[in-house]
């Protein structure tokens, strides 16, 4: 008699215990409450950050993705979900989310001056222009943080010398602390310990200098600054916000700035320059606009795309040129010692890529390097345009030709043979029936990996910052050299030393996206025509 292997109906399942939740084994039912426990303690560790910047969106996203795997996976009933759940979540947070918020990025003007929002611009204009005034409060500063010391919250722990009072101040304000959560050696003295904070050293001071300098917290009076690193004043901003004109007015001048909008600064009424601190506000397509209607930006745009194309066609070319030939002349079935020399060919492919580029910047070096010993010369390879794109074109060369030697050997060895002693029956010279037969066969296999290596290499970031870093670099344009990719160009635009400006970078982003997204959609096109070869 054949047996059912049918779930049990719903009635017939226990409704507590083992089985409840469709779980068959005491193992799995450990699995999955471990699973679980896991999913709901990143819940609770992604909601406390949420909580204290009042960002509810967010929480109530974790709050349905959490009850989401809950229920998918407490259900009895075998929902196609439970495969599908962790993948999803993955490609929504690693891809979609990134894709998404760097689009929105480009349409604002987020960067240097331009991170919060207006009320946090005006604060932080207040608190910078603090200054001292006579009879002003002298406080013990001790320099903490409200968690990690590299990354977390600047706090003061204050002492008040006059009252022997002690407090901590914050960006909110300044609060007592209570007696029996902070030490001193004294009463009224430096405070060394604190309940909840990190007090800082020296050395993780002198790192957060600058946030340490900006840092103000605000008071009644005004708002307490650091006076070195071991007091700390209250004073009076020079530089006050009306909200009735909608202005910041310097009291010692009596300069105005009045707000502008439209492009989140305060605007100086004499024509002058705007106040360097902003806030973050939508600019519409103008970060986008700029590509083509900034004379400088459009010239460096246009060239620094024709080099992209360039570099990442060529890189291909001449990688799948030596590549063939390697791989042709090591097929020869009468060739002795073939797996020797495959090994030693593909034996660069295996080192780390990053290290290899150090190495080879090295081996250029106008000094010591390599090649200038070889060659008798003293070329500076990166101080001109010309030198440097011939030193990463070689570069790119020994790197890469070994891993299209690799797969061309494996796609001639899987090409029958039977063909190509056809056409030399037929009187075909080797030449020919390569031409024709080998090499056609050849593209089918490896179109779509020409085009995924175009689109790597498009944004080889590492081939270029780790080399000639860009450079050389005009005297008129510090921001885009000229081996530059757009990739490299984003990043000095995003985090470089003169500024970042994120909603720039990330306009130029989108327009790489959308180049290689052409670029690829006309490969994958024009390749199903090698079908037909088949």
């Amino acid at each position: 008699m054949a047996h059912s292997s049918a779930p049990p109906p719903e009635a017939s399942r226990p409704r507590f215990g083992l089985g409840a939740d469709g779980t068959s084994t005491p193992l799995m039912l450990l699995v999955k409450i471990a699973g679980l426990a896991l999913v709901a303690a990143i819940a609770v560790f992604s909601a406390m950050p949420l909580l204290r910047t009042d960002n509810w969106l967010g929480l109530a996203v974790v709050v349905l993705v959490t009850a989401l795997a809950f229920y998918v996976y407490l259900s009895p009933r075998p929902v196609p979900l439970k495969y599908l759940l962790p993948g999803t979540l993955f490609l929504i947070a690693f891809q979609i989310v990134p894709v998404v918020y760097t689009v929105s990025t480009a349409f604002t003007n987020f960067g240097d001056g331009h991170r919060g929002s207006k009320e946090q611009a005006i604060t932080a204009i207040e608190g910078a222009s603090v200054k001292q005034v006579p009879d002003s409060t002298i406080y013990t500063l001790t320099l903490a943080t409200d968690g990690d010391p590299a990354t977390g919250d600047i706090v003061f722990l204050l002492a008040d010398p006059s009252t022997q009072e002690s407090f901590v101040g914050t960006a909110d304000g300044l609060e007592p602390l209570d007696s029996g959560t902070f030490e001193a050696p004294t009463v009224g003295g430096k405070i060394t310990e604190a309940d909840g904070y990190t007090v800082l050293t020296v050395p993780q001071v002198n790192a957060r200098q600058d946030d340490i300098q900006a840092f103000s917290v605000p008071t009644d009076a005004g708002a307490i600054k650091s006076q070195g690193l071991s007091a700390a004043f209250e004073g009076a901003p020079q530089q006050s916000y009306d909200k009735g004109c909608d202005c910041i007015t310097d009291a010692t001048t009596g300069n105005t700035w009045t707000a502008d909008d439209s492009s989140g600064t305060f605007t100086s009424d004499d024509g002058g320059r705007a106040l360097a601190q902003g806030w973050k506000v939508g600019v519409g397509f103008d970060n986008f606009t700029r590509v083509l209607t900034n004379e400088t930006i459009r010239s460096s745009f246009l060239r620094i795309v024709v080099w992209n194309f360039a570099f990442a066609i060529g890189t291909v070319v001449i990688c799948f040129a030596l590549g063939l030939l390697v791989a042709v002349a090591l097929n020869n079935p009468l060739l002795k010692g073939r797996t020797l020399y495959r090994s030693l060919i593909i034996l660069p492919y295996t080192m780390p890529s990053v290290a290899m580029y150090l190495v080879w910047r090295e081996m250029f070096n106008t000094d010591f390097g390599l090649m200038n010993r070889l060659l008798g010369t003293d070329i500076n390879w990166f101080g001109t345009t010309a030198s440097s794109m011939f030193a990463i074109f070689l570069i790119q060369l020994w790197l890469g030709y070994n891993y299209m030697f690799l797969v061309i050997t494996g796609a001639l060895q899987s090409i029958s043979t039977d063909l190509v002693e056809a056409a030399g029956v037929d009187g075909a010279k080797p030449f020919y029936a390569f031409r024709t037969i080998t090499f056609p066969l050849l593209l089918v296999a490896l179109a779509p990996l020409l085009i995924t290596s175009f689109a790597f290499n498009f944004n080889n970031f590492p081939a270029i910052f780790l080399t000639s870093q860009g450079g050389p670099f005009p005297p008129d344009n510090p921001s885009a050299g000229g081996t530059d990719l757009l990739i490299t160009y984003t990043y000095r635009l995003a985090f470089g030393g003169s500024g970042a400006d994120y909603g720039f970078a990330a306009a130029i982003s989108v327009f790489i996206f959308l180049i290689v997204a052409v670029v690829s959609i006309i490969g994958f096109r024009r390749t199903q025509a090698l079908e037909e070869i088949n």
